[in-house]
């Protein structure tokens, strides 16, 4: 099982680290995954084991009580535990973007309030840009935010937030049209988006004065971790919390970090095409047809073989969007062929794997069930594909530009 999606050039730490967690996924979350999610149940015993790893402060710096590790590191883990059960990659990967961008852009005050208690998982993050009448266009953004004094009054509603209910810090996306004047805001929206940190209590309903967060929304798939909106209804927020201190920097702010968790949505793909690939080579040498191992079938062997060949390609193409990110070079083509490519090969894995299964996979006491409700998320998360094949094609036209 340990052949394929290897990774080369890891350091002692980094190969300790791995091992760690894929012995904390094989004991603590395999064997209780599918009957969590058949439940709709938050994994709260599996939080606790990864904030005991420290995990939630995998990539904060050592100087804020982080482990300072790398992305490659932190995606090497992701794709560990989206192997296990991909809801709980999704509880680490928003606490892990609102910290990133934390430690990008926040102010010195803002990095010493949040980060250590982020590191410890004493904070959990959770980050809002979608609403209900917009999808993949950021701009057409409506919610908006009004100074008062020293403080920003926030009115509107939020769509998609995992971890809107357990999280207590929310990195949310609105308007704020001060500085800039109509005919500018309407020929460069992005420039009049600010990024809001506002602290709640955990939990529904109303969370603080002028805050609400309705039950969870019930889906096909990805449960366990909570998916909600959030409603704004004259909440107060003080300017201080604006991050970095100033405004109009949000929209570039969040396609950073949106940037980063494309990298964690691709090493999501790359964890579910393994655990699928695994279910569908180990019931290929079990089940029998005709005499024989399904297996020694020519047709489930030409299965198998695509399964493999695309498990370790969409790994490769997620560790090279990693490590381009790592040295510090811009990665948007990267990480978004890496997205594009994993989740996809992700859901033909695992639409393999349920074939191999034939109608036992369409039983509920069989695993892979659980991964095919599972898989289309990873087309939708962090940018459809139609959107990663948008900017793969405007940065090759950046960088194949023909001088006529």
């Amino acid at each position: 099982m340990a052949r394929l999606a290897q990774t080369a050039g890891l350091d002692d730490v980094q190969r300790e680290i791995l091992s760690t967690v894929r012995d904390f996924v094989d004991k603590e979350i395999l064997p209780v995954a599918t009957e969590l999610e058949h439940r709709d149940e938050y994994p709260q015993q599996i939080v606790d084991g990864l904030r005991e790893l420290g995990l939630f402060g995998l990539m904060i710096p050592e100087e804020y009580g982080g482990l300072g590790e790398s992305l490659l590191t932190y995606a090497l883990c992701v794709e560990e535990i989206a192997r296990g059960w991909m809801s709980v990659s999704g509880i680490i990967n928003t606490h892990f973007i609102v910290a990133y961008m934390l430690k990008q852009y926040g102010t010195a005050e803002q990095k010493e309030h949040f980060l250590p208690r982020m590191a410890a998982g004493d904070i959990r993050g959770a980050f809002s840009m979608s609403e209900p009448g917009l999808g993949s266009d950021v701009s057409a953004i409506t919610s908006k935010a009004v100074r008062d004094g020293d403080e920003y009054v926030l009115n509107g509603q939020k769509m998609w937030l995992t971890n809107g209910g357990t999280s207590s810090l929310v990195a949310v996306l609105v308007r704020s049209d001060e500085g800039h004047s109509a005919e500018e805001v309407a020929a460069r929206p992005h420039r009049s988006m600010t990024t809001f940190l506002v602290e709640k209590e955990p939990g529904f309903g109303e969370v603080r004065p002028g805050l609400t967060i309705p039950g969870k929304i019930d889906k096909m798939g990805y449960k366990g971790v909570d998916t909600t909106e959030l409603i704004m209804d004259d909440l107060r927020v003080p300017a201080d919390r604006v991050l970095g201190g100033t405004t109009g920097r949000g929209f570039y702010q969040m396609m950073d970090g949106v940037e980063v968790g494309r990298v964690n949505v691709a090493a999501r793909g790359c964890g579910v095409a393994q655990r699928a690939f695994e279910l569908g080579v180990r019931y290929a040498q079990q089940r029998h047809t005709f005499g024989t191992q399904i297996a020694h079938h020519q047709a489930i062997q030409f299965k198998l073989a695509e399964m493999a060949t695309k498990v370790e390609a969409a790994h490769a193409m997620m560790v090279n969007a990693a490590r381009k990110k790592d040295s510090g070079q811009r990665n948007d083509l990267e990480a978004g062929m890496a997205k594009y490519l994993a989740s996809e090969y992700c859901k033909e894995v695992v639409e393999d794997a349920f074939r191999i299964h034939g109608g036992y996979g369409f039983s509920k006491e069989y695993e892979i069930e659980r991964l095919y409700r599972e898989a289309p998320m990873l087309l939708i998360g962090e940018g459809t594909a139609e959107i990663q094949k948008m900017i793969i094609g405007r940065r090759l036209l950046e960088e194949y530009r023909f001088q006529g």
